[in-house]
């Protein structure tokens, strides 16, 4: 009898140890996470996260512009030159032309890589600052959820 009570309170024993370890294994993941969450919710992250965002559709706008110059540029100089094929250009106004589209093409490709990685962020979470009523102090508009690419003509 004294030997069926010590293996029943050593097997009490190892049952109270695996359920030990795995309440404590399930409190660890509980703490990371809960240590995830709050890092991703820290003030100095979120605001440093809108900063880039704010920064990179600066840029956005600025290659944006700078497309739509090339894009004038272009059609200028082909209005000076309407009806006239292109083989008969002047040769300094066809290497002009030609410059001017390997620019306006590398541009959209800019425009359009840097518009991919702002939109891949952005879908990364749901990040507060793009809604109204959670902005950072002084911002009036929300940030656009995604930016559309720019299309070659």
């Amino acid at each position: 009898m004294n030997g069926f009570k010590i293996a029943f309170f050593a097997v009490l024993c190892l049952i109270g140890l695996v359920l030990f370890s795995l309440v404590s294994k399930a409190c660890s993941w509980a703490g990371k996470a809960a240590t995830v969450a709050e890092e991703q919710v820290d003030p100095r992250l979120l605001l440093s996260r809108y900063e880039w965002f704010k920064t990179t559709l600066s840029q956005l706008d600025s290659k944006r512009a700078s497309i739509e110059v090339y894009e004038k540029r272009v059609a200028s100089m082909e209005r000076d030159y309407i009806g006239i094929p292109r083989t008969e250009w002047d040769r300094a106004d066809k290497e002009q032309h030609a410059l001017w589209q390997q620019e306006y093409a590398g541009m959209v490709t800019g425009y359009n890589n840097l518009a991919a990685r702002y939109n891949a962020a952005m879908a990364k979470a749901n990040f507060i600052f793009t809604n109204v009523g959670d902005l950072p102090k002084g911002a009036k508009d929300p940030l656009p959820r995604d930016v559309v690419e720019y299309k070659l003509e």
